[in-house]
């Protein structure tokens, strides 16, 4: 009889640490299964607000490229577009590092011209200026650029020039690195041509060899008004 008791004993002990061994095994497979869920939650909170930002940008290339408005545009598009350099090395007018990521957020009428600016590097300095005030209520989307691709000084009158009103953002940077980014047409150099690069860091569209400044305004009014969502100030 005892040892009937002591088999029942042990049978008993054994039925209960058999709970309490599921129990403990079982409680790290709950734990995983909530940080999975944590992280899929947080990998769709993410791709919802890269959504909402991008969902104004992507409007713009729906009226280009679905609504067949591709054809009558007067600038040239590139496809696929190309990102700005995250190691493109830029410089202000006081020689302090920005960060190509700062440049994103706007659409950005680029110029590439050297620091002497000639006639024509004032022409398109002086067009960049009137296209951004002839898109009207639509013109805060839209900041303007200066990529300068040497160290030449800028003139004390063109500077007071160019900062009236809204000034134009002055960047330098290295001619290869800038050369690696942004193309000519066959033929010509970079700052034959107006560029234009979307608020995601793209370039996206060329003007052609000497703008005609209200035909190619036609095309940025296509893109700001696609997007009239989009509406931060200006850097």
């Amino acid at each position: 009889m005892s040892g009937s008791k002591s088999s029942n004993h042990a049978a008993t002990a054994e039925g209960q640490d058999l709970p309490l061994s599921m129990t403990v095994h079982s409680q790290p497979d709950l734990q995983g299964l909530q940080a999975q869920q944590r992280t899929r939650s947080g990998r769709l909170r993410m791709l919802a607000v890269l959504a909402v930002c991008a969902a104004p940008v992507l409007a713009s290339y729906f009226s280009f490229y679905v609504l067949k408005l591709r054809g009558d545009a007067y600038s040239e598009l590139i496809t696929p577009t190309v990102d700005i350099p995250a190691a493109l090395q830029l410089h202000d007018e006081q020689g302090k590092a920005v960060s190509a990521e700062s440049l994103k957020g706007q659409w950005l009428l680029t110029l590439v011209q050297d620091g002497a600016c000639d006639q024509g590097c004032e022409r398109l300095l002086f067009m960049q200026r009137q296209l951004r005030e002839m898109l009207g209520k639509e013109r805060d989307k839209l900041d303007k650029l200066w990529l300068i691709p040497d160290d030449t000084p800028l003139r004390p009158e063109l500077k007071q020039a160019i900062s009236q009103g809204v000034p134009v953002t002055i960047l330098r940077a290295p001619r290869a690195e800038l050369e690696a980014w942004l193309k000519p047409a066959a033929g010509h150099q970079l700052k034959d041509h107006l560029f234009l690069v979307d608020p995601l860091g793209r370039w996206m569209m060329r003007s052609p060899l000497d703008p005609d400044p209200s035909k190619f305004k036609k095309d940025l009014d296509r893109l700001m008004k696609a997007n009239a969502g989009w509406d931060r100030p200006g850097r």
